[in-house]
């Protein structure tokens, strides 16, 4: 799939991205690989090929489900304005 400058233009304004003028052609170029190469990606037969979390086959080394900090809640709402039941409290700023 070829790109145009017109496309190019088009999906830099529908990113929000500035373009110079003179590097649009440069960019079509670009792009239009990318997509050339996707295609040639999609081209590939992967029947029967199982997807892979990892290429090696390893785990993830968890630490224990442990608590490993005391509770502060009483002396982080001692600095707080306003607290009521463990909650701190803030003005409204949506009508």
């Amino acid at each position: 799939m070829a790109l145009e400058a017109d496309d190019v233009e088009k999906i830099a304004h529908l990113a929000r991205l500035g373009i110079d003028p003179d590097d649009i052609s440069e960019y079509t170029r670009n792009l239009s690989d990318i997509l050339a190469f996707v295609e040639q990606l999609n081209s590939v037969d992967t029947q029967g090929v199982v997807p892979l979390a990892h290429p090696l086959d390893a785990t993830q080394r968890l630490r224990p489900d442990a608590v490993t900090e005391t509770d502060e809640r009483e002396n982080f709402q001692y600095n707080a304005p306003l607290t009521e039941a463990g909650l701190y409290l803030v003005p409204k700023v949506i009508e």
